[in-house]
């Protein structure tokens, strides 16, 4: 272990896959300053996100606790009251900065960073929006999509409307360099740089948007009997994202080679970030990491929210030679959580009682090569939970009431459905259970077992359950256009949220010790379906 108290950088990106590095593996994608990293530093590829969807991963991460914990179970408002490790790393003399999407903890003011460069998905998400006010002072405040058009084209592969210099990626990368230069450079420092992609829409700029093309990409991963591998909340995002009647094998690809064009776009300006860090780059501990992954049409579905590998596996690489091997893999389970206490101990601060995780610095060790690791969306009727160790998964959805078990990492087999796995299958169900009877959340369990609620009915109108995200400037536009062509009866820009308003009612809803658990649903937060 090192001695001396590092400078500290974040990178963080928002729904990238773990299977998306080229020198992990991946031989279509083209990410040379990631392979940068992985070639300078330790990657742990058995990586999970505590909850494959943002605001609560990042809720989770920052926080050190579980989803049932913080009470952050989907993308809601939940007040933050625990200590953030920006805390900790402030209150030992770093400077701390922020830097694009944080996605947490908006009404409890910065959670322990002295400074930060604002960046929201969408209008109104934040205080202040620096990025929008960017686009402004350079001609660009006409733009209502910055980030690409949602709502029908969500997933429709698009060009960006900016040029590189304006894009968000170029934005953070920018500000985050701008703040290596003007820093105090008397005390250590600690810099989250969070960009926004390869979030939806799969937007980049000419000619990245034309990286990657339709003909070079493989199909969607569909075994035989994808359908059974599907859970009730992969059936909600498709219809919610336009895609619950299926692409053709021709759009399934262009949406891979959009998402291959916008992550390549992303390790470009990446590679900026660690240009900029110089002669400094060795004293500095380097994370790259994601919330949480994409489905991207593997087993039929798009989006995040599943406990498959595609959706809830991350890429974590760790750079700094003074704790981490260059050019090195380590298989033992790792999870998000591992991120407070590697950064609190690299920072010499004290640990605080944190259920879970352990460094990064001490996972490489034996001991950890069977460790249990622990993913959660949503609860009550809707939750949907996962064990994993070093060769097994276990998946319980009580939606679907289903259970899945897969070994040796092949996610085409459910084990669950054969009797003579049953030796295999109790063990992991108790390691849920067991765990969250230890901590007090009794919402999920009924004695020894899974509480078990009625199934879930999906409703069979095609409309019901579609999401539309425009703004309110976007509305105020269609409406100048005047009467003669406003054509829509329920008002512009009205959605048919029937669906998401019932589930929201359910699954919303925070865990406290004293508050009731069966109240009204927490406010979600604007675009939470994301």
């Amino acid at each position: 272990m090192a001695t001396s108290r590092p400078n500290i950088l974040f990178i963080f990106t928002d729904q990238f896959r773990a299977d998306c590095i080229g020198a992990l593996g991946n031989p279509q994608i083209r990410t040379p300053n990631i392979d940068r990293l992985v070639r300078q530093g330790t990657s742990f590829t058995r990586c999970y996100s505590p909850s494959p969807v943002c605001a609560p991963a990042r809720h989770a991460l920052t926080s050190g606790e579980a989803p049932h914990i913080t009470g952050c179970v989907d993308n809601m408002n939940v007040a933050c009251t625990r200590p953030s490790f920006m805390n900790l790393l402030a209150g030992q003399g770093y400077q701390t900065h922020g830097v694009g999407k944080m996605h947490f903890a908006r009404n409890k003011g910065d959670w322990g960073f002295e400074s930060r460069d604002y960046a929201e998905e969408l209008e109104g998400e934040c205080p202040r929006d620096d990025y929008r006010e960017h686009l402004v002072q350079n001609g660009f405040g006409h733009l209502l999509d910055p980030y690409g058009f949602r709502s029908e084209y969500y997933y429709l592969p698009q060009p960006s409307q900016l040029p590189d210099r304006l894009h968000t990626n170029a934005w953070i990368t920018d500000r985050s360099i701008a703040f290596l230069e003007r820093r105090d450079k008397s005390r250590p420092y600690f810099l989250w740089s969070s960009f926004i992609k390869p979030h939806p829409p799969f937007e980049s700029p000419v000619p990245w948007s034309r990286l990657f093309r339709m003909h070079e990409m493989e199909d969607p991963f569909l075994p035989e009997g994808y359908e059974d591998h599907r859970n009730f909340w992969n059936r909600v995002q498709d219809r919610y994202k336009y895609m619950d009647s299926g692409p053709s094998s021709h759009l399934a690809k262009m949406i891979r080679a959009a998402y291959y064009s916008t992550i390549a776009h992303l390790d470009h300006h990446i590679g900026r970030l660690l240009d900029a860090l110089g002669d400094e780059i060795d004293n500095t501990l380097i994370v790259f990491s994601s919330d949480h992954g994409e489905m991207l049409g593997d087993y039929g579905c798009y989006g995040k929210r599943s406990m498959l590998d595609a959706s809830v596996r991350v890429p974590m690489i760790a750079r700094w030679p003074d704790a981490f091997a260059a050019n090195k893999t380590c298989e033992n389970p790792s999870s998000l959580l591992d991120l407070f206490p590697t950064f609190v101990e690299a920072a010499g601060c004290k640990r605080i009682g944190q259920r879970e995780g352990v460094s990064l610095q001490k996972l490489k060790g034996r001991r950890y090569r069977d460790r249990a690791i622990f993913s959660q969306f949503s609860q009550n009727r809707l939750g949907l939970y996962m064990a994993v160790r070093a060769n097994l998964k276990y998946i319980y959805s009580a939606a679907d009431d289903k259970e899945w078990l897969y070994c040796d990492r092949n996610e085409s087999i459910n084990l669950a459905v054969d009797p003579k796995f049953a030796s295999l299958i109790e063990p992991m169900r108790q390691e849920c259970i067991q765990r969250f009877r230890r901590d007090g959340y009794g919402l999920p369990l009924d004695g020894d077992d899974w509480r078990h609620f009625e199934p879930m009915e999906f409703p069979s109108d095609p409309q019901e359950g579609l999401l539309l995200q425009d703004s309110p400037a976007l509305r105020e536009a269609l409406e100048e256009l005047g009467s003669g062509y406003n054509h829509r009866s329920l008002g512009i820009g009205a959605p048919p949220f029937n669906l998401l308003r019932r589930l929201g009612q359910i699954s919303m809803v925070p865990h406290s010790a004293s508050t009731p658990l069966d109240g009204l649903a927490a406010a979600p937060l604007r675009g939470s379906t994301g």
